[in-house]
């Protein structure tokens, strides 16, 4: 991408969009474009179609989308299906109609079947059952990447599609009722140290695996694959390397220093047990993510703190 191309951030409130946003801005880019959903209404077929055809749209970083963790996964499933086909579908559409060059559209890990082999390869792709409890977001997410596929072979477009694996960064959800897990501790444990509460409960057994990676590290990649990857194979975009839901309590507490105990919640699902991704084809290309767990858990609990002192 030339750095005056007109680039248009799709999700740039959001925790992945906001990144992009950021380390296009770093780089140089001066001439990106992106809109509020009260501005525009991505799930309106006839507003997409109007803002692309009003702006000479080069190229679009597809970040928009309904997210949640398992808790908002269970009670909204008909909201995550069909806000995510709409958002993508149109956005897709569109992007074809106006001769964008080129698109990012970005997924999830949660689009592998619940018991594929770990790490998770992209070939795991439609091999086996879904998690169940979030299946209607995993296959709305597969829709878009068959629909990118198709495009590009009907149309010959250059829509490409990664799936980066569990997200966390500056401006992540920290409510309780939608986050995901790592922003809920961080939040959690927070609570507790203030109010002095003797136990913390954490969701689930603990046992269950995760990768964490920072957004500034997804937004490097996506930058680099829209510069240097062109395909129809999905790209999985991770750190290859998890941690169990127990120890990332615990480092959690730690580094908020709370004295307190953690009492796992063993009626709550755990979801999927493992889902590790391979980063072997990505580390190929020419990438790798650089920021460490714990430092970026410092870095995001300092930003969550600032938020939360001007919120209470």
């Amino acid at each position: 991408m030339h750095k005056d191309a007109m680039i248009y951030v799709a999700g740039h409130k959001g925790l992945v969009g906001s990144a992009i946003l950021r380390k296009l801005q770093d780089e140089g880019y001066s001439n990106l474009i992106y809109r509020s959903s009260s501005e525009l209404d991505l799930r309106n077929y006839d507003q997409v179609m109007d803002f692309f055809q009003s702006h000479s749209i080069e190229y679009v970083f597809l970040a928009a989308a309904k997210v949640g963790g398992i808790i908002a996964n269970q009670e909204y499933p008909a909201d995550f299906i069909r806000d995510n086909l709409l958002i993508q579908t149109n956005v897709i559409d569109a992007a074809y109609r106006a001769n964008v060059q080129k698109l990012l559209f970005l997924g999830s890990t949660c689009i592998y079947p619940k018991l594929a082999p770990q790490p998770l390869k992209e070939e795991y792709l439609l091999t086996g059952e879904l998690e169940p409890t979030n299946e209607p977001y995993a296959v709305a997410k597969i829709a878009g990447i068959t629909m990118c596929r198709s495009y590009n072979r009907q149309y010959g477009t250059r829509f490409i599609s990664a799936m980066p694996t569990n997200m966390y960064g500056p401006n992540d959800n920290f409510d309780l009722k939608t986050s995901h897990v790592l922003p809920a501790l961080i939040r959690k444990f927070h609570e507790a140290k203030e109010n002095g509460v003797p136990s913390v409960e954490v969701w689930g057994t603990g046992s269950p695996k995760r990768e964490f990676l920072h957004s500034d590290d997804l937004a490097e990649a996506c930058l680099f694959l829209m510069n240097h990857y062109e395909g129809n194979d999905i790209v999985n975009i991770g750190v290859g390397n998890d941690i169990s839901i127990k120890e990332l309590a615990e480092l959690i507490q730690s580094i908020v220093g709370y004295k307190g105990e953690i009492v796992f919640n063993s009626s709550v699902p755990d979801g999927t047990p493992r889902k590790l991704v391979d980063v072997t084809k990505i580390n190929a290309l020419g990438w790798k993510a650089s920021i460490p767990l714990e430092e970026g858990l410092r870095s995001v609990y300092a930003s969550f703190q600032e938020g939360y002192l001007v919120n209470h």
